[in-house]
């Protein structure tokens, strides 16, 4: 074979032979990165093995239909979308839950979502280590949950500016009145003011209408009046600081509250009997058409009329928020109220807390709203509400930047008894202003520890 033919073939196989080579060394590489293309499904490979049974323990208070069935059809439906989750859910009847829950508390056992009422009793069970803060539960994802609620309302539920509970039932007090009566003694509109509200007190007398009932022989029904002046003239800052006693109920907002309150005592606009009339008296008065106006809670429209002669009560019914105190610290959309809400024990795990903010959704909101069972606390669920008044009063809290528990409710219970009875004085005419925020302040230096 010619030598030049020869050398040509010999490097064309050695070429034809490295190509073989890198195909095969490339064949290998990828066989070799194979499995990195398969980690993303390794990866995903837990999320499709069953969680751990998680159980929850709830125990709540409504005890008849419809809020009955509603919470367990609710209680249903999260454990249908989350198989692991078992929730055990115990009824108690008011006064038999607050007696088991205090023994359950001082064995250091809680339930891990239960009724409260917030205030004084929420910040006991705070100091004592028996609650979980939700306060980042709330916060996360740019505090979406927490944008859901009316902020006083959930305030309410908080101490020290961390949440410990939800609400999800919440009213509050206002100055419920007659259109008709007010059309009567040519009242067009409603008091912004105090003075306007005096003013209208003036109108009505003049027209021959009673302007206020009032159920003093119940204490409680005239301490609103006292309180809410309170709220207007000192503002959050007032109360805040006579409850944690850096002030005192001696200070200035509660002296001119009582001092206020007696220039509306002083125009005798009270019915007859007034000072012996029972809260359901009250109702019955204004119900029936005998007087113009009443303080009184999202009870009234109800309780009014069920105690009026016809059992329809004032047919024409309206609603406005205490009046303003000129130069007052209060705003005119503060309110005093109550409600009910859910607070989370210390060992609730992150399910119970997720089953809580599924119960304060809008659907399940506005489920409780329908039935009737409360006024709703989240933003869109009000829609559920078919009674009016009702719908006022969510209007007017939803509004509201301070929400104010009731004093009694706030403070320790035994306050609550001081306060009216103090208050009641300025009513018989036998106590000052003065006396009568000294009375408070010795209660307070005494209960409020």
């Amino acid at each position: 074979m010619n030598r030049k033919i020869f050398v040509l073939i010999s490097v064309l196989l050695v070429a034809a032979f490295m190509l073989t080579a890198c195909g095969t060394a490339a064949a290998t590489e990828a066989a070799v990165e194979e499995p990195a293309a398969a980690e993303p499904a390794m990866e995903e490979a837990p999320a499709e093995e069953v969680a751990e049974p998680v159980t929850i323990t709830w125990w709540h208070i409504s005890t008849k239909d419809p809020p009955l069935t509603d919470w367990q059809n609710m209680a249903d439906a999260y454990m249908a979308a989350h198989p692991n989750v078992t929730i055990e859910i115990t009824v108690l009847e008011n006064e038999a839950f607050k007696t088991k829950l205090t023994t359950v508390m001082q064995s250091g056992e809680v339930p891990d979502i239960f009724q409260s009422w917030g205030g004084g009793t929420l910040k006991e069970q705070i100091d004592a280590g028996l609650l979980k803060d939700i306060t980042a539960d709330l916060d996360a994802d740019g505090g979406a949950w927490r944008d859901t609620f009316a902020p006083g309302a959930l305030a309410v539920f908080a101490s020290d500016g961390k949440n410990y509970g939800v609400p999800w039932d919440m009213g509050m007090v206002g100055w419920w009145y007659n259109k008709d009566l007010f059309e009567q003694a040519g009242i067009t509109s409603t008091p912004a003011t105090w003075t306007e509200f005096l003013d209208d007190v003036q109108k009505l007398k003049d027209a021959g209408i009673t302007p206020i009932s009032l159920g003093e022989g119940d204490t409680w029904t005239g301490m609103h009046i006292w309180s809410y002046l309170a709220t207007r003239i000192g503002g959050e800052a007032a109360f805040t600081a006579a409850a944690d006693r850096s002030g005192a109920f001696t200070d200035p907002a509660f002296v001119q509250a009582g001092e206020e309150l007696k220039k509306l005592i002083d125009m005798d606009p009270f019915q007859a009997g007034y000072l012996g009339a029972t809260h359901d008296e009250m109702q019955a008065t204004f119900g029936n058409g005998n007087a113009a106006m009443e303080l009184s809670g999202q009870w009234a429209p109800s309780v009014e009329a069920a105690n009026s002669a016809d059992g329809v009560g004032v047919a024409n019914l309206g609603m406005f928020n205490f009046p303003a105190v000129e130069g007052g610290a209060g705003a005119l959309t503060d309110v005093i109220g109550g409600g009910n809400g859910f607070a989370v024990g210390k060992d609730a795990s992150p399910e119970a807390i997720d089953f809580v903010k599924f119960l304060t959704n809008v659907q399940n909101q506005t489920t409780v709203a329908a039935s009737g069972t409360g006024i709703p606390v989240v933003k869109g669920a009000e829609v559920g509400l078919t009674d009016p008044n009702l719908l006022l009063v969510q209007q007017s809290f939803a509004a509201a930047d301070y929400f104010q528990l009731y004093y009694d409710q706030v403070l320790p219970s035994a306050m609550g008894g001081i306060i009216n009875d103090a208050v009641q004085k300025l009513f018989a005419g036998t106590a000052t202003a003065e006396e009568v925020a000294a009375e408070i302040e010795a209660g307070a230096q005494e209960q409020i520890q």
